[in-house]
């Protein structure tokens, strides 16, 4: 790989002496996470994995819908039909920062002043029990005829996204229940025919988060971008991409030692 500073590899990276606080998004964690040496460099020197980045077209448009759905009981306080199935006592909570809160590029904001890191994350959704304690909702689609749960790697990918947005709405001073759900869109294949249309079943999954570990890992990924380029962390032995960059040579510019 050659030294151009080609704007697909060198992009939003992290510079140690920087004033301006370093925006560190749910996905960033998340991939810290996951592997501390391609966190670094992509955030470090904006070299991003291999691969195709872009949205799942349907789950974004079952998301949408779901949102338009659960707005229309916000606007009018009432609970909504799955909340009665499952004997939830709550309702969509109306506040006038939620769609900054479900933006994508803003989301639920929170700047460590440890670190000068801005921890942000979007919320699908957020309930408020009868008490005025928030509820995390976060909404998932998928098409399954296996039982729906939160085992597995993607499982717990899921509950430290929860974790997160748990943590962020607390940090801006809400009272948080652990207590949060994710809103299954199933869509079905058992039906006859298509005719032009997808038939979901909305299944609701609780699942009681704790955030403990997530001022500890920040300090970690803190520490993780002020690494010099000469004390790169160590590729992860069950990361792929890892063994992708063991095998091509990536040839680091000298301006970023």
């Amino acid at each position: 790989m050659s030294g151009d500073k080609n704007p697909r590899y060198y992009h939003h990276h992290y510079d140690p002496h920087a004033r301006e606080p370093f925006f560190l998004s749910r996905a960033k964690i998340e991939l810290f996470v996951e592997c501390p040496c391609c966190f670094y460099l992509h955030h470090r020197l904006g070299i991003k994995r291999p691969g195709w980045s872009g949205g799942l077209s349907l789950n974004l448009a079952v998301d949408a819908l779901l949102k338009k759905e659960f707005d229309a009981y916000r606007r009018e306080g009432r609970r909504h039909p799955i909340m009665q199935e499952y004997r939830i006592n709550a309702i969509p909570f109306a506040h006038p920062d939620l769609d900054t809160w479900r933006d994508n590029f803003k989301g639920v904001q929170f700047l460590d002043p440890r670190t000068n890191l801005m921890i942000c994350g979007a919320v699908d959704d957020v309930w408020v029990y009868s008490n005025g304690q928030l509820i995390v909702v976060d909404y998932k689609a998928t098409s399954t005829d296996k039982p729906i749960d939160l085992r597995g790697l993607l499982g717990a990918t899921y509950r430290r996204q929860m974790e997160i947005y748990q943590w962020l709405l607390r940090k801006n001073g809400f009272s948080v229940s652990p207590q949060g759900y994710f809103v299954y869109a199933n869509a079905r294949k058992d039906v006859p025919d298509f005719h032009n249309v997808l038939n979901f079943s909305l299944s609701l999954i609780p699942y009681e988060g704790n955030s403990e570990w997530i001022s500890g890992v920040i300090s970690d990924i803190h520490e993780c971008l002020n690494l010099p380029v000469s004390e790169l962390p160590p590729p992860s032995v069950a990361c792929s991409f890892c063994a992708y960059y063991t095998r091509v040579d990536i040839t680091l510019p000298r301006d970023l030692w």
